[in-house]
């Protein structure tokens, strides 16, 4: 297969989206990371930041790109000319919501797939909401985050 799109807004990028990366780039010859501009979150770091720390963690893939986008998914996708959507699943509570999400997409574009993968055990329960929490109360996370990634949730926390 040729590219498949893994969006997101990444605030921060985990290790269970890193590892969710690496498996996909052994897939697929290209992996697009697509870090969303949502103005209605108010998270942790600016879009900018949010690119750069995605590639700093993801550097050591090759056939990675990281960029932003800011408009309808399947939109992105074709511009991009991108035929996979891929989503992950920590827990069957993000079922719901991602399969409501792909019978979206497929509705406005028949032509684009979308593929679930689920993270390494060790990483399914972490969300990049929960470590901003803990981070902003001065907790560890460390286990959860690239070390590049816990130097910038400790400076923006700071």
């Amino acid at each position: 297969m040729d590219t498949i799109v893994y969006p997101g807004t990444f605030d921060p990028i985990t290790n269970g989206h890193t590892d969710l990366v690496e498996r996909a780039a052994h897939l697929f010859e290209k992996v697009i990371v697509a870090v969303a501009v949502n103005p209605d979150k108010q998270g942790a770091f600016s879009i900018e930041t949010r690119v750069t720390l995605a590639r700093d963690v993801l550097a050591h893939i090759d056939n990675v790109e990281v960029c932003s986008f800011d408009n309808l998914l399947v939109d992105f996708l074709r511009q991009r000319q991108a035929a996979v959507i891929l989503r992950g699943l920590r827990a069957v509570s993000d079922f719901e919501y991602e399969f409501q999400l792909a019978g979206m997409n497929r509705h406005l574009a028949p032509e684009i797939e979308t593929l679930f993968l689920t993270p390494a055990e060790q990483y399914s329960y972490i969300s990049s909401s929960l470590v901003r929490e803990i981070a902003s109360l001065g907790g560890d996370v460390t286990p959860f985050v690239h070390k590049k990634v816990v130097a910038a949730l400790r400076s923006r926390m700071n």
